[in-house]
């Protein structure tokens, strides 16, 4: 008798189904794995014999296979233990066949039994709704996986309470979901004292999702306006929020199984690796750019950032996706993500300062900057330097704006955008749209393309260049409430890249 039970195989945020396949036949005692495990789901017969004696199940003295089908698909991590055991149970008949059958189950067993937790419910209760079958989990990764509606999902706490709900004496009620979270410690724009022009820039970023780079002088405040980017930016859409979660859950970072409405806010530093920032390693995970998806990857110290590392962010700019490829494993992850950067205008810091700069200045300062090669500054939509503040300045009360105001703002019009584009689909914000779509939302007044053209002409705008900026003043226009792009949306998008042509 062959029986058998299902679970997933995680490639990305896609989980595919694995049939686990167990045989109990005569012949040498033994227990075999086969269908390209790795070593964590080998170890699983050891785990799953000490559970089984843990709830005074014997195996019987015959040879014990299971297969893990397909078999040429690598199967990695400790959550098949459950569905090893459930087909192993089933061939033995201490439950029915159907119910292992109708379920996909994931979990790592100790070995008294119990159910540890384990990362990827949520795109394994995505998987188990498609297939029209239950999900059954560790209890502590229910919650979690119970935000997908289309499916039943039950936690268990440990092997024993799993046999006793497949053989009806103590069914598992299904699992609710977790709590929506949010973030009640962001903080205020009105915080930061002068440096309007580089506010402005952040709300324009936060409207159309445009990349950001601010030069300034160590002190100057650029990581300080960068942490109140959280606070402008409006809530993740329920749709959002599953996306952004399923990543998450890969990574093993939701909390007690609920799901953030929160934009997602990373700042690594710049010693990480290419495969920190972009994903990779043992069973290529997701990298930072991948879990700041639909919200902010903050790179401080821009030039500090290895080169090779810089330039894999190229094409996930571009595309919103990225591939990464390894010898045994090609994963897929998105990453539309808000690229915000800082950096100092040279190795000392204080190029404009000529008392306090170094002996190589001005020279430095474009040896400095010039490790960000021209096609990556060439995707940043917005630059902006950011002077020092004067220190009487900073005795000054408060008397900018809140993150509330311009937070209203910057949900009016992306509200705008999501009416505009809502006849497509893989169009959410201005700095998505491109061909066609752009030509139809940003086309400007014949003055504002008169100002277009001849500045393109003048500073030497790449076609790249020459979209981002439309995109910006389609931006500009949204805030404004302007239904089309005139002359002042285009001169003020101008200006983010001229100022940046004679700082950089």
């Amino acid at each position: 008798m062959v029986a058998r039970a299902y679970t997933v195989a995680f490639e990305g945020v896609e989980a595919r189904t694995v049939e686990v396949q167990c045989a109990v036949t005569p012949g040498t005692p033994g227990f075999s794995i086969v269908g390209l495990p790795d070593k964590a789901v080998s170890e699983a017969r050891d785990r799953v014999r000490g559970a089984l004696t843990a709830l005074s199940i014997a195996l019987p003295s015959k040879r014990i296979t299971v297969n893990l089908a397909p078999a040429d698909l690598p199967k990695e991590g400790s959550h098949f233990d459950l569905p090893i055991a459930l087909a192993l149970l089933a061939a033995l008949e201490i439950l029915p066949a159907d119910a292992a059958e109708t379920t996909v189950a994931l979990g790592e067993l100790s070995l008294d039994g119990t159910l540890a937790p384990v990362v990827g419910a949520l795109p394994a209760a995505m998987a188990a709704a498609e297939a029209g079958r239950a999900l059954l989990c560790p209890r502590a990764s229910a919650s979690e996986a119970a935000w997908v509606g289309d499916t039943q999902v039950i936690g268990a706490g440990g092997l024993g309470d799993v046999v006793r709900h497949f053989t009806g004496q103590a069914p598992i009620a299904p699992a609710e979901p977790g709590e929506v979270t949010g973030d009640a410690s962001a903080r205020d724009l009105n915080d930061v004292k002068g440096q309007e022009r580089a506010k402005r820039a952040l709300e324009i970023a936060a409207a159309g999702r445009h990349h950001l780079l601010m030069v300034g002088t160590p002190g100057s405040g650029k990581s300080m306006l960068a942490a109140r980017m959280p606070g402008l930016l409006p809530p993740l859409t329920p749709a959002e929020a599953l996306e952004t979660s399923m990543i998450h859950s890969l990574a093993g970072l939701l909390d007690e199984g609920g799901i953030s409405r929160t934009r997602p806010f990373r700042e690594p530093h710049h010693t990480a690796s290419m495969a920190a920032i972009v994903g990779g390693g043992k069973g290529a995970k997701p990298g930072e750019i991948s879990l700041a998806h639909n919200g902010v990857l903050f790179l401080d110290e821009l030039p500090e950032f290895p080169r090779a590392v810089l330039e894999t962010l190229r094409q996930p700019i571009e595309t919103g996706e990225v591939m990464v490829a390894r010898a045994n494993a090609h994963v897929r992850y998105p990453c539309r993500f808000l690229l915000l950067a800082a950096a100092n205008p040279c190795r000392c810091g204080y190029l404009s300062d000529a008392a306090r700069a170094c002996a190589r200045a001005p020279g430095c300062g474009e040896d400095y900057l010039g490790r960000i090669s021209g096609p990556l500054m060439d995707r940043f939509d917005l630059r902006v330097e950011v002077p020092p503040v004067a220190f009487a300045d900073l005795d000054l009360p408060a008397s900018g704006e809140s993150s509330a105001a311009v937070a209203a703002r910057v949900a009016e019009a992306r509200a705008a955008q999501a009416a505009r584009f809502a006849g497509h689909p893989a169009v959410r914000q201005n700095a998505d749209a491109d061909g066609a779509t752009l030509e139809e939302a940003a086309t400007p007044d014949a003055e504002g393309r008169e100002v277009l053209t001849r500045v393109a002409e003048r500073i030497g705008l790449s076609a790249r260049g020459y979209h981002r900026v439309l995109r910006v003043a389609r931006t500009i226009a949204d805030l404004d409430g302007a239904g089309t792009v005139r002359r002042p949306h285009v001169a003020e998008a101008v200006s983010y890249r001229l100022v940046s042509a004679k700082a950089l």
